[in-house]
């Protein structure tokens, strides 16, 4: 997926300024996709030159202008070409796996360290989550459309951060056991 397919799905829930696509992105999007402010105002300056976003400027008082991006038809046609486009899935690539395969090589206490440390950021994003999903989806049952696809995408996520905490503690379970044995002989 490319940013610009990201940004067109944000600015279709809801135009904006590209200060307040930076903040969503901090807070929702970039979850699944991650960006900078600045990759997202080089890539919306690129969008308004492909014809897929408008920009509006919004006069404010004791600020310079500020600018604001919609969604054109050539966006939304951009978005269904890309949506009906199939993908592969995702390739795995997992720092943290490939220390500890090579864990034997090095200090295991020091890999232990890191991965609870990866454990801990994994459940803070995990409660993270949990919460959102507690405040904007109180009745999943009920929900259909635009909320509906929000709420399964954020599923996605809870899924994935479950699985690499209960991952985690695995490996540090796993861990733990390989050093006692390691201390009986």
């Amino acid at each position: 997926m490319a940013l610009e397919h990201a940004i067109l799905v944000s600015l279709d829930e809801r135009s904006g300024s590209g200060y307040e696509l930076a903040r969503r992105f901090d807070r929702s999007i970039g979850f699944f996709w991650a960006a900078t402010h600045q990759q997202i105002y080089r890539t919306l300056k690129r969008m308004v030159e492909l014809g897929w976003v408008s920009v509006d400027e919004v006069a404010q008082d004791g600020r310079p202008d500020k600018k604001v991006y919609d969604i054109t038809a050539a966006g939304h046609e951009e978005l269904r070409r890309w949506v009906a486009e199939p993908s592969e899935p995702e390739t795995f690539r997992h720092d943290l796996s490939v220390k500890v395969r090579g864990a034997s090589l090095g200090d295991a206490a020091v890999l232990a360290d890191e991965v609870a440390r990866h454990r801990d950021l994994h459940g803070e994003r995990l409660d993270a989550y949990r919460a959102i999903e507690k405040k904007d989806f109180p009745d999943p049952s009920a929900l259909s459309g635009r909320q509906l696809h929000q709420y399964l995408v954020l599923r996605g996520g809870v899924r994935a951060e479950q699985a690499l905490v209960e991952w985690c503690d695995e490996v540090l379970a796993a861990l733990r056991q390989d050093e006692s044995r390691e201390d009986r002989r």
